[in-house]
């Protein structure tokens, strides 16, 4: 039996921000599974990386049930279960790219050979031939496709992706996003991508909206 990637029940987040109380994400309920392809689609604001932080165990619910159940535990699920790919690859200066992507699994203490697993990372986005370069001498996309294999690293089971291409431009962010579409080409891992841009959402399954922490439109993809 398939069991579903996140199983979500009412979940919400409040914030108290100046003593007013700010609904982020107001109740909904969901499941993400295996092979999903799911576009998270709104405006600034909207509640697109509350959400994406949820199901990224960085933050908790106020309200409901949060669950994993083909993951694991509440605490347990990152980096090597579930990966994530910010707008910014934020990589560390000093080391150089292999080491960039290796460090998920030397933070897991997963006990695989690193730096082979960094490079075949790096193979599978094909771009193996950067390995031993800083960051500094990186262009924008290669920085990116760099913080695609960094979360492909681990072999998650969900990806979640918070404005992958923001900072690209749309020649570069089409080769960023195809990118990673081929590297989970036939796996069942799961994507969610939090986008503003309709023609990456366009290329997706299913597509979510949210306005004022409110989502609409949800259709589950059957496995």
């Amino acid at each position: 039996m398939v069991k579903p990637i996140v199983e979500a029940e009412a979940i919400s987040r409040s914030f108290c921000l100046g003593g007013q109380l700010i609904e982020a994400l107001k109740p909904v309920s969901f499941r993400i599974w295996p092979g999903d392809r799911i576009a998270l689609m709104g405006s600034s604001g909207s509640g697109k990386s509350t959400l994406l932080l949820l199901l990224a165990d960085l933050d908790a619910p106020t309200g409901g049930r949060l669950a994993w159940p083909a993951l694991g535990e509440h605490g347990a699920l990152r980096p090597t279960r579930i990966g994530m790919v910010f707008q910014a690859p934020s990589l560390l200066p000093m080391l150089n790219v292999v080491e960039n992507v290796a460090l998920p699994l030397l933070i897991a203490d997963t006990g695989r050979a690193s730096e082979e697993e960094a490079r075949g990372a790096l193979a599978a986005i094909g771009i193996e031939d950067l390995a031993d370069k800083l960051p500094e001498e990186l262009s924008g996309g290669q920085a990116q496709r760099v913080g695609l294999a960094r979360a492909l690293v681990g072999r998650p089971k969900l990806i979640l992706a918070d404005e992958p291409t923001g900072q690209l431009d749309h020649v570069t962010a089409n080769h960023v996003f195809d990118t990673l579409l081929a590297a989970l080409e036939g796996t069942d891992v799961a994507l969610v991508v939090a986008t503003h841009d309709p023609r990456i959402a366009q290329r997706m399954r299913a597509t979510w909206r949210i306005e004022h922490g409110v989502v609409e439109q949800i259709a589950e993809v059957a496995v």
